[in-house]
């Protein structure tokens, strides 16, 4: 397949639509390899090429058929044109129609058409010109970006002019609004899904000719809100809608990031945030409630929640350049106040209608959920319950319930500590069931399973941090040291209640405490989970606040 590129934006290289474009490209590059096709691009950057306009004096009908008189690079143009199978059409859109330079080479196509009347077979327009050229079988797609919200009843013009040219219904088109956030690095990940979108739309494309209904509708679905890019838009332009005076950057920046604000995530509790980046002395605060976000620089509200970070810092943080969770356990900036906005950032500032990539996935694929903790603690509890009652049938049915958890929990991906776990409460229920006696395997048992606690700390990820990691960005939750110190923390503890359980019990059994201990072993990890929830949310406040 011979690709033909047509960038028709006056910035060149720097266009946000190309960048579409070649999103596309590329999905077309991994459809055409599943294809086993062979794939060849051929770029055209009007910006940096010679095109005059058309001077409409029929020279190219007349005294030079099919080649202009005008001695610039049209004519090379037109060779690729007509070369080409699939042709890109990359433009902006500039005041509802083609930028001037794209529009003069759709113009000084004239010489590939004849000058001979034609009556359109289609029905559109009331005349035509046959082509000079054999263009049968030629594939078109257009590639746009807007500076509205939406592409929407905006491309009205562009649509009309290829229905002349090209025929009606004879292109496709991805035509995207708020095309300017692609080149704001701070908003990339929301625009990378949209440009996911577009690649998948261009693999489809080149195994069937066209893209699903699925993808289609994802391209059609906003970035942003209406509301929210608009503020974001006005904002941009640095300039006070009241005064017209220009406004520091560290506004414009908090402006933008109050518009991300999403009201729907409101809950009942109006908050105030209050950033003061310290590198330039400035302090905004940001009103949440259900009405949206307001921006104060005076100071006059009570703030809830202060973060005081450089400037530098904290677009640093926008831009992906460090994680947000990463900076603040490295204590490049300290938060103080109600620390759940920052637990909850990703609910008040994230995007409610984000493009999602379309991944394809085979209808016999079970998409696997996250690993659950109850995985591995049905096992233990099953055990510890069952053994203590019976020892003989309360081992057999702990074995059962070891045999069950894979087909019980089969929806949810396995951890390492599942499978230890499964393998120890099978040998030890066995133990008892061949002894009779569930006293050692069972004192056996918190003994095994503090020392998996405890271990897990010796690795790159504790216990508990496996299963909550994905409550926290999955992986990249080890680059937040907040989270992993508090995982560390909370692993150890639990380590050392269950290997200290072991001790006590062995202790209070040999004391003839037998009835005590099932109110203390029952008890106490109750009281250690609340404290669990209460640690996982004073420790990483007390950090934030610059406190260790």
């Amino acid at each position: 397949m011979k690709i033909l590129l047509i960038n028709g934006s006056p910035k060149g290289k720097r266009s946000n639509s190309l960048k579409l474009a070649y999103s596309f490209i590329k999905g077309l590059e991994n459809g055409c390899t599943s294809n086993k096709e062979e794939l060849s691009v051929d770029e055209l950057h009007i910006a940096s090429m010679n095109i005059g306009a058309c001077k409409g004096c029929f020279a190219c009908w007349q005294k030079t058929p099919g080649r202009c008189c005008i001695n610039d690079d049209m004519q090379t143009v037109i060779e690729k044109l007509i070369s080409a199978d699939l042709i890109l059409w990359s433009f902006p859109l500039y005041y509802f129609n083609v930028p001037g330079m794209l529009k003069n080479l759709i113009d000084r196509q004239l010489p590939m058409s004849l000058p001979f009347m034609s009556s359109r077979q289609d029905g559109y327009g009331s005349g035509s010109h046959d082509a000079r050229y054999d263009m049968e079988g030629k594939r078109h797609v257009l590639i746009s970006t807007c500076g509205f919200y939406s592409a929407d009843e905006n491309y009205d013009s562009v649509l009309r002019m290829f229905d002349h040219f090209l025929g009606r219904g004879n292109y496709t088109t991805i035509f995207c609004g708020q095309g300017e956030l692609f080149r704001v690095k701070e908003l990339s990940v929301r625009t990378n899904e949209y440009l996911a979108a577009v690649k998948c739309a261009g693999t489809e494309y080149a195994m069937t000719g066209a893209i699903s209904k699925e993808t289609d509708a994802v391209l059609h679905t906003l970035l942003y809100p209406r509301d929210v890019f608009e503020k974001m838009a006005d904002a941009s332009w640095g300039i006070n809608k009241t005064t017209g005076e220009k406004e520091p950057e560290d506004l414009v920046f908090t402006r933008q990031m109050a518009a991300l604000y999403n009201k729907d995530a409101y809950d009942g509790k109006e908050r105030v945030l209050e950033i003061h980046f310290t590198d330039l002395d400035h302090t905004y605060q940001i009103r949440l409630n259900q009405t949206g976000s307001q921006i104060f620089t005076d100071g006059s509200l009570s703030p809830t929640t202060r973060i005081d970070t450089p400037f530098s810092v904290w677009s640093a943080i926008s831009r992906g350049e460090i994680g947000g969770a990463e900076a603040l356990g490295k204590q490049m900036y300290t938060v103080s106040g109600d620390f759940s906005l920052m637990i909850n950032w990703d609910k008040f500032f994230g995007n409610t209608s984000a493009v999602k990539n379309p991944e394809k996935k085979s209808p016999n694929m079970i998409e696997k959920k996250n690993p659950s903790m109850m995985t591995m603690l049905i096992p233990w509890i099953a055990f510890w319950t069952a053994v203590s009652i019976t020892p003989k049938v309360g081992a057999l049915i702990a074995l059962i319930v070891v045999a069950a958890i894979p087909f019980i929990m089969r929806n949810h991906k396995f951890e390492i500590w599942d499978q230890l776990s499964m393998i120890a409460v099978a040998v030890l229920s066995a133990a008892a069931n061949v002894t009779g006696n569930g006293d050692i395997p069972t004192n056996i048992g918190y003994l095994v399973f503090g020392l998996f606690w405890l271990l897990s700390c010796l690795t790159k990820e504790p216990l508990c941090a496996a299963y909550v990691k994905y409550n926290y960005g999955g992986e990249s939750a080890h680059q937040n040291p907040l989270f992993m110190k508090t995982n560390y923390i909370l692993a150890a503890a639990w380590g050392l209640l269950y290997v200290l359980t072991a001790v006590w019990t062995f202790l209070l059994r040999g004391a003839g405490f037998g009835n005590l201990l099932i109110i203390v072993n029952n008890l106490i990890p109750i009281l250690m989970g609340f404290f669990t929830i209460w640690f996982e949310k004073w420790y990483p406040a007390k950090m934030a606040r610059g406190k260790r």
